[in-house]
């Protein structure tokens, strides 16, 4: 089970990365996001915990960082993996930001309806909150 969007940033991916890259400040572009934070760099194999906003913390997992590219961030949950994948790419000097959430595993149909529906819902916002940030910042 998987959920995606995206949106178009008038802004470097340089830029739009950096806010990534910045994972204590990921509550101020992203309300579903209550506390969130990265044990040493923001690296590939690099741990953290990230407490949604309805919801408990949770670990994560940095499995891949590709700079000014990518970035994925896993959270087990029983007999499920969530996944969540951040793509960039520039076009035309703007920025293009994919955001998708997969869920796999013996129960991923369950916590896919349970936990997919509500991040569903709030990946326009979202965007939208990464938008601004990016678009903004000095």
């Amino acid at each position: 089970m998987q959920f995606e969007e995206q949106v178009v940033i008038a802004a470097s991916v340089e830029k739009v990365f950096s806010l990534y890259a910045d994972v204590k400040g990921w509550s101020f572009w992203d309300s579903d996001v209550k506390t969130s934070s990265i044990d040493g760099e923001f690296v590939s194999g690099a741990g953290g915990t990230l407490q949604p906003s309805s919801g408990p913390k949770a670990k994560i997992a940095f499995t891949e960082v590709v700079p000014n590219r990518s970035f994925t961030v896993e959270s087990k949950l029983p007999l499920c993996v969530m996944r969540f994948e951040h793509e960039l790419s520039s076009h035309l000097g703007e920025t293009i930001a994919v955001h998708r959430i997969a869920f796999e595993g013996m129960l991923s149909p369950l916590f896919g309806r349970l936990i997919g529906s509500q991040i569903k819902k709030g990946l326009p916002h979202t965007l939208q909150g990464l938008k601004r940030a990016a678009e903004h910042q000095s």
